[in-house]
């Protein structure tokens, strides 16, 4: 299963802002967290200090892009929420690749022999 369903509720942003793992980069800030539907669920804030509506639209893309990219190798069962960050949308989509990758594997959801 390849696809990710996205997270639309307050109170699952609240729980994640709350109780998630944290993972903190230069350019996105990762909250991981378990969940019991076998899914894996996403979530992206973006807020006005990122900039207008153009870079936080931009943020939103990389941050999808780069989720889109490694969602073969991320194991089932977890939720997701990833804020942007000033520097966000002014990096190219291989950075935050290289961030969320190293954020990932730190929290463990990625699979063993994942190579990419």
């Amino acid at each position: 299963m390849d696809k990710f369903v996205p997270l639309n509720e307050n109170k699952d942003f609240r729980r994640m802002y709350a109780k998630g793992k944290c993972y903190v980069s230069s350019s996105i800030i990762s909250y991981v967290s378990k969940n019991r539907l076998n899914q894996i669920r996403i979530g992206i804030t973006t807020s006005k200090k990122i900039g207008n509506s153009v870079q936080r639209n931009r943020a939103r893309r990389l941050i999808k892009e780069s989720f889109r990219f490694m969602t073969p190798h991320i194991k089932q069962g977890y939720d997701f929420v990833f804020v942007a960050r000033a520097k966000t949308p002014f990096v190219k989509c291989q950075a935050v690749q290289r961030s969320m990758k190293k954020q990932l594997k730190e929290a463990g959801v990625l699979f063993e022999k994942s190579v990419y």
